[in-house]
């Protein structure tokens, strides 16, 4: 992993002329001046060596980006809602670090304002797309903390498709209990994204959410070493395990 990461290096002032961000010595004078942050942090060495793939970069405030898009792992706290605005509440946008932020950015799919967890921003609009597609059967899974205990036949009900009080009928998803000493803690796993589908799904068995956290897209998974209400950027890497087939 050290090996690949080492080829992956290039230098500041390369990199940003590379991206028309000004010729060679323009760029140079722009990272002396103090207009370039790596990681959140100025940096005035020209020469200063960067990830591309990992190192979010601004010029001026200005996110720059590898390759033309950026995505963006966010630890979603409760309280902020999955928008681009809102007249009442603070969005994911607005809690963004500001070596992150550029034009064009939006939630790639949702999460409720009171549930927790992995919530992917692009500006990338045919990934959230193929991410997002039904037809894709990108896994979703979340942790829930219920009410009550998880029942054995709960556990069937997911698998055979939950039908909710006005006939939407939910595709098959997975449940399992998370600790057998703890039965009010689930695993769920979807491949849909219904409004509040997971609380909805619960209520039909007579069960209440009362703390829901998203843990993993496809195979991406939330960074447990992400504070919740933090971000970072993603690499290729990270975003093609998002559609890799689970052969566990």
């Amino acid at each position: 992993m050290t090996t690949c990461l080492y080829y992956n290096m290039e230098r500041l002032d390369k990199y940003l002329a590379a991206r028309g961000k000004g010729s060679r010595r323009e760029v140079q004078k722009l990272i002396r001046g103090g207009a370039v942050t790596v990681n959140g942090t100025v940096c005035r060495s020209p020469e200063q060596k960067i990830n591309p793939e990992q190192d979010a970069v601004t010029v001026s405030g200005q996110a720059v980006c590898a390759d033309g898009h950026i995505y963006i792992m966010l630890n979603k706290p409760a309280g902020v809602v999955s928008a681009t605005e809102d007249r009442h509440d603070r969005t994911v946008l607005d809690i963004l670090p500001p070596e992150l932020k550029r034009p064009g950015l939006f939630p790639a799919g949702r999460l409720d304002k009171d549930t927790e967890g992995l919530l992917i921003i692009t500006d990338d609009g045919d990934f959230a797309h193929r991410m997002l597609s039904p037809r894709k059967h990108v896994m979703k899974q979340y942790v829930a903390k219920l009410d009550g205990e998880i029942t054995e036949d709960m556990i069937r009900r997911f698998e055979e498709g939950v039908t909710f009080a006005d006939g939407t009928v939910c595709q098959p998803a997975q449940l399992r209990v998370r600790s057998e000493t703890d039965r009010t803690v689930g695993i769920v796993g979807i491949c849909e994204g219904k409004y509040h589908q997971v609380k909805k799904m619960f209520a039909t068995t007579g069960r209440k959410v009362v703390h829901l956290q998203r843990i993993s897209i496809g195979n991406l998974y939330l960074d447990s070493n992400l504070p919740i209400g933090n971000a970072k950027k993603l690499t290729k890497l990270d975003i093609d395990s998002i559609f890799l087939v689970d052969m566990h």
